[in-house]
């Protein structure tokens, strides 16, 4: 049976959210159910919730298993540093974090985030799913008493700006923003930007009122948080294979029988080629879309070759220990 969670998560959680979310999370319906919660930073709309999470909650859901999920995306249950920190505690089950927001509680598993480290989402799944890749997932178990159940792609990450980004240089008297995170600021460095860290909720004002000049995400993110509107170029740079991490709480998996740990290991593995689809279909729709409107500008011509170089030169000379080995993994395994 699932433990209370409504306390704690009452200071994450808007109190119309809390009122909706608490019985979600309570021990049950009486008639033996396992009820998990799952959470992540993103709009309904965004291809993570309703090709990611919701498609999860789907699949187990319409199954007879005595497990239920529900799902609050759009950070209803807090932001990424909060939301790790309630599933580590068991206040909520699950979560979709990106590798460099786990960083914090395990330093090594940040180097999925790092600028170029991956060829693209084909290295990165491939990589993932081989012996390294397990081996990270359970050293990460150990140090967090959490579960890694797979990695989805979250597109790849390109700059925009009110002014094109094609080479390394163009970043010169640039303010920007960069999640406030180890990893990413690292990456700033790595390419030779000026980073300001701005919390995700914060984005599209900041830059609306130019205390930021640029911000780097995947597109379908560019547009579900209408950055174009306030950018007038997108640089397709590709800088980093974006990633995130499915996590559930270890005593959360534990409590589940071992057909209801399969059927949900399978419905979030399932999900990762299709959640894939869905961003790239989507990127694909946006961009054909702000070419042919002409706005924003799609810089396409981007010297990648600079900021490879640049990126691969940086994290040779600086990584040390777990970091510097798994990133030579990483590298040694592109194709």
């Amino acid at each position: 049976m699932a433990k209370k969670k409504s306390a704690r998560l009452a200071i994450l959680a808007a109190a119309s959210v809390l009122a909706a979310g608490c019985s979600a999370m309570n021990s049950g319906d009486g008639g033996g159910t396992v009820t998990l919660s799952f959470a992540n930073s993103y709009t309904t709309e965004h291809p993570h919730t309703r090709c990611g999470i919701q498609a999860v909650a789907d699949k187990v859901n319409g199954q007879d298993l005595g497990v239920k999920i529900e799902t609050f995306p759009n950070s209803q249950l807090g932001n990424d540093a909060t939301r790790f920190t309630s599933v580590k505690s068991g206040d909520l089950d699950m979560d979709v974090q990106g590798s460099s927001a786990l960083a914090g509680s395990h330093a090594p598993i940040g180097v999925l985030d790092m600028a170029y480290a991956f060829d693209g989402p084909d290295h990165l799944f491939s990589f993932f799913d081989g012996e390294r890749g397990e081996r990270l997932k359970n050293e990460f178990a150990e140090a967090t008493g959490t579960r890694v159940l797979d990695v989805w792609f979250f597109g790849m990450r390109h700059f925009s700006a009110n002014s094109p980004i094609r080479r390394p240089e163009d970043f010169k008297g640039l303010r920007m923003r960069f999640p406030d995170s180890k990893i990413y600021l690292e990456n700033a460095k790595a390419i030779g930007a000026k980073p300001t860290a701005v919390a995700f909720e914060e984005l599209y004002l900041s830059l609306q009122r130019k205390i930021i000049d640029g911000q780097e995400n995947p597109i379908p993110t560019i547009a579900e948080k209408s950055l174009d509107e306030v950018q007038t170029h997108v640089s397709l740079t590709g800088h980093q294979t974006g990633s995130q991490l499915i996590v559930i709480n270890e005593d959360s998996w534990k409590k589940l029988s071992s057909e209801q740990q399969e059927a949900l290991q399978k419905a979030v593995s399932e999900t990762r080629a299709a959640n894939r689809t869905c961003i790239e279909e989507d990127e694909k729709k946006i961009l054909a879309e702000w070419r042919s409107k002409g706005e924003p500008t799609v810089v396409e011509d981007v010297d990648r070759t600079a900021f490879v170089e640049k990126a691969s030169k940086y994290f040779t000379e600086n990584l040390e220990g777990e970091q510097a080995e798994l990133y030579k993994a990483i590298r040694a395994s592109a194709p």
